[in-house]
């Protein structure tokens, strides 16, 4: 129950944020970028799309929200607070999570005119789980917004080239346990979609675990940012 009013919570704290607003302008930014394309390549862009922006928007404006926080000191009121590190974690990682998936089947069902289905929505709600635990890993270890954005690269890379390299055709089988690669899989509608979601889910499990052991060092630290 108090999970879910944090998520509640963390949701009206995003709109008041703008971030609803900067979802609707990027998704309508995508939108026209996809129709431009040849009909042929609008599968392939759409899933390029879907999977480096709206799931890795979630990567910055999770960033963005924690070093916020860290700021204020509200990490520190809710250390003191019956809040658990856990339910903190879970409640923004869902709500930007949430976002994201939402925006990206509305790009895959306006752009690219084919259904969304539960193993695309699965994958693409926990690729976005995946990006959000990185951002809060990265925004926990940062000491400043500039700092926080040059930390993401190497992540950045590591989670896609892999990724756009199998869309585009070079496919190994040892990359299918990579989870972008896991993503483009379910998203092609591949021959190995169960397996791809078996591999999301557990690199969501493995970031998640992380996040909290990240996450409760946080309740106990102190200290601002340089926004």
């Amino acid at each position: 129950m108090r999970t879910a009013k944090l998520f509640l919570g963390d949701l009206r704290l995003q709109f008041a944020y703008g971030l609803h607003l900067l979802y609707v302008v990027f998704t309508i930014l995508f939108i026209s970028l996809i129709y431009v394309l040849p009909p042929s390549w609008r599968e392939q862009a759409s899933l390029l799309i879907i999977f480096t922006d709206p799931a890795a928007i979630g990567c910055y404006f999770m960033g963005a929200i924690v070093l916020f926080e860290r700021n204020e000191q509200v990490l520190g009121s809710l250390a003191v607070s019956p809040v658990s590190p856990f339910e903190y974690m879970v409640s923004k990682i869902c709500s930007i999570g949430v976002l994201s998936t939402a925006v990206g089947c509305i790009i895959q069902i306006t752009a690219d005119r084919n259904p969304v289905s539960l193993p695309f929505v699965t994958a693409l709600f926990l690729s976005s789980c995946i990006y959000s635990s990185a951002g809060l890993i990265i925004a926990a270890r940062s000491g400043s917004l500039n700092g926080f954005i040059l930390s993401t690269v190497p992540f950045e890379i590591i989670f896609t080239v892999p990724a756009i390299f199998f869309l585009f055709g070079w496919r190994k089988p040892w990359l299918s346990v990579h989870p972008g690669v896991a993503f483009m899989e379910v998203g092609l509608r591949g021959d190995h979609v169960l397996v791809s979601l078996v591999v999301l889910f557990c690199w969501t499990a493995v970031f998640m675990i992380c996040t909290h052991k990240i996450v409760k060092t946080l309740f106990t630290a102190r200290g601002g940012v340089i926004l």
